[in-house]
C-alpha cells in the first residue's frame, strides 16, 4: 500500500535550487533520484502529480514528464493507474544484507524477513555525502592514496567528538581503521599473547569473542544478566583471573541493551587497574540512543589503559565499513606496527564521506531515531501475543531487544521461524562458551510495519515449535549476526 502524497513544499524546499549545468529534466530526475535513493522520500510514498509539481517549480510539463520518464525506466519511480507516480527503490525488496544475503551462497527469497542483522539502512544525506567525498578525491590522486592512521580531517572529527564526551583526545589516538570488528580483532591481537586470560562477557557480539578465540587466548566468561552485569561477580572474576585484556560492551551492551552507569564504570575500572588489565571497549551502539538516559563518561576516563572501539555502522551506515579506535598514547606505537600487518589504510573516499557524515551529526539522524521508536514500539506491542510469557528488559538504545523465552528451545524456535519466513538468531550463538538457550535477539531495524509482520511469523513459529526437535538448528553454516 502506498503511502500518503509527498508534501509538495517539503520536496520542492529539498530540491533546491536549479543547477544552470544540467538540462532541466536531468536536474529534476537527479535530485528526485538522491532523496529516494537516501530516504528522504521513502519507497512506496505518492510523488506529486506531474502538473502539481510543474506550477510548483515553475518549469514545463514535458520537464516533469521527461523527468519521471527517467526515474521509471531506471526503476526509482512506478505509474500506477489509481496511485499515481509512487516512489520505489530498483531492488525493491531484495536488498543486500536482507534474507540471508550477508553469508555467500546462501540465496533466500524476497519475502525472508532477516532478524539477524542488528544494522539500519542508510540515513539521509549519506549519498550527497559521497558526492562531497568525490569533489574532495582529486586532491588526494597525486598521492600514494595511504593513510595508516587515518586522513587527519577526520581523526580530528572524531577527537573532538571524544573531546565533547568528557575525554580529552588528540588526534594522535585516533586510528581508523575497517570497521569495528576489525579495530577489536587488531587491539586483541596487539596486546595479548597465545593461551593468556581473555575477560570476555556471556552474552556478547559473536564475531568479537570469535576474534579473541582466534587469537589462542584463553576466554574468562562474564555473565551479563538482561537488566546488566552483576558487579561482585564481576570485581571477583577479574581478581581471580587477571585477564590480560578485558573486552566489553558497556554502551547498549549487544545483544541485552544495557547501559552501564558512571558509578559501576568507577568500580569496574578499578578492579581491572588493580589487575593490570586493558580494557578494550567496543562503542559500536553509544549513537544509538533512542530515550533519555543519563550519558555516562568513556569508559577511558574511568581507565587510563583502555582501547576504544567506535564504528560508523551502527549509527550511520554499515557499507561505509569505517571504524576507529581511541588509544591510549603509551600504546599507539605498538598498536600501530600490528595494523601494519594487516593493511595500509582505510578507502580514502569512505573517510571523506563519513567526515561529512559526521560534521553534519555525529551521532543518529533524528529521522532514523523516531523511526527505531516505532519499530521497537510495534516489537514491544506484538511480542506477547507471539511469544506469550515472553519477558525482556527494554533498551534506552541499540537496536534489539534481548528477550528471554518461557521455555529453553531457542534453536527450535530458530528452525520454526526459518519455515516461517523469519531468520532470528538463536541465544547460543551470543554465549562465550555454551548455554542461553532460553534467549533470542529479536532486532527492530526494519519499518513498524515489517516488524509488526516479523512479529506474526515468529508467533506462528512459536506454536509450531514442538513440531521442530530442541537444541541448536541443524547442522549447516552459522548464519551471520551483525
Amino acid at each position: 500500500m502506498a503511502q500518503p502524497i509527498a508534501s509538495l513544499p517539503r520536496l520542492v524546499r529539498l530540491l533546491g535550487p536549479r543547477d544552470p549545468g544540467l538540462p532541466a529534466y536531468r536536474w529534476l530526475a537527479d535530485g528526485l533520484r538522491l532523496l529516494i535513493t537516501d530516504g528522504r522520500v521513502p519507497s512506496g510514498q505518492v510523488l506529486p502529480s506531474e502538473r502539481r509539481l510543474t506550477e510548483a517549480l515553475g518549469v514545463s510539463r514535458t520537464t516533469v514528464t521527461r523527468a519521471y520518464a527517467q526515474l521509471r525506466e531506471t526503476g526509482f519511480l512506478v505509474s500506477r493507474r489509481g496511485s499515481g507516480h509512487v516512489a520505489t527503490l530498483p531492488l525493491g525488496r531484495r536488498r543486500l544484507g536482507v534474507g540471508g544475503a550477508l553469508l555467500p551462497g546462501e540465496e533466500t527469497g524476497e519475502d525472508l524477513l532477516d532478524l539477524t542483522c542488528a544494522a539500519c539502512r542508510a540515513p539521509a544525506g549519506t549519498a550527497e555525502a559521497y558526492a562531497a567525498a568525490l569533489e574532495q578525491l582529486p586532491s588526494f590522486l597525486a598521492g600514494t592514496g595511504y593513510a595508516t592512521a587515518g586522513l587527519p580531517q577526520l581523526r580530528e572529527v572524531i577527537a573532538a567528538r571524544y573531546t565533547e564526551r568528557g575525554l580529552p583526545t588528540d588526534p594522535d589516538q585516533v586510528m581508523v581503521v575497517g570497521g569495528a570488528l576489525a579495530g577489536v580483532s587488531l587491539a586483541v591481537r596487539a596486546l595479548t599473547r597465545p593461551g593468556e586470560p581473555v575477560l570476555v562477557e556471556s552474552p556478547s557480539y559473536p564475531n568479537a569473542v570469535d576474534a579473541a578465540r582466534r587469537c589462542g587466548v584463553r576466554l574468562v566468561p562474564l555473565p551479563v544478566e538482561p537488566h546488566g552485569w552483576d558487579l561482585d561477580q564481576a570485581v571477583a572474576t577479574i581478581a581471580s583471573a587477571r585477564p590480560v585484556v578485558a573486552q566489553l560492551i558497556l554502551d547498549f551492551h549487544n545483544p541485552t541493551g544495557a547501559l552501564m552507569g558512571d558509578a559501576d564504570r568507577a568500580r569496574l575500572a578499578a578492579a581491572l587497574r588493580g589487575a593490570s588489565t586493558t580494557a578494550i571497549v567496543d562503542e559500536t551502539l553509544l549513537e544509538v540512543r533512542l530515550d533519555d538516559a543519563p550519558t555516562p563518561l568513556p569508559f577511558a576516563a574511568h581507565l587510563s589503559r583502555c582501547v576504544l572501539v567506535g564504528s560508523s555502522s551502527k549509527s550511520h551506515w554499515g557499507g561505509l565499513r569505517t571504524g576507529w579506535l581511541r588509544v591510549p598514547k603509551p600504546l599507539v606505537a605498538r598498536l600501530m606496527q600490528a595494523r601494519i600487518a594487516d593493511d595500509l589504510g582505510a578507502p580514502i573516499v569512505e573517510q571523506l564521506a563519513l567526515t561529512e557524515l559526521l560534521t553534519r551529526s555525529p551521532g543518529l539522524h533524528p529521522e532514523r531515531r523516531e523511526e527505531l521508536r516505532a519499530s521497537r514500539a510495534a516489537m514491544v506491542a506484538g511480542l506477547p501475543d507471539a511469544v506469550p510469557g515472553a519477558r525482556w528488559v527494554p533498551p534506552a538504545g541499540g537496536l534489539s531487544l534481548w528477550v528471554e523465552l518461557p521455555e529453553p528451545r531457542a534453536g527450535a524456535l530458530a528452525t520454526a521461524a526459518r519455515e516461517a519466513g523469519v531468520l532470528i538468531s538463536p541465544g547460543p550463538q551470543f554465549a562465550a562458551s555454551h548455554g542461553l538457550e532460553r534467549f533470542v535477539r529479536l532486532p527492530y531495524k526494519d519499518p513498524a510495519d515489517v516488524v509488526t509482520e516479523a512479529m506474526r511469523r515468529l508467533g506462528a513459529a512459536w506454536r509450531s515449535r514442538h513440531d521442530a526437535p530442541s537444541g541448536r538448528p541443524a547442522a549447516g553454516p552459522r548464519p551471520v549476526v551483525a
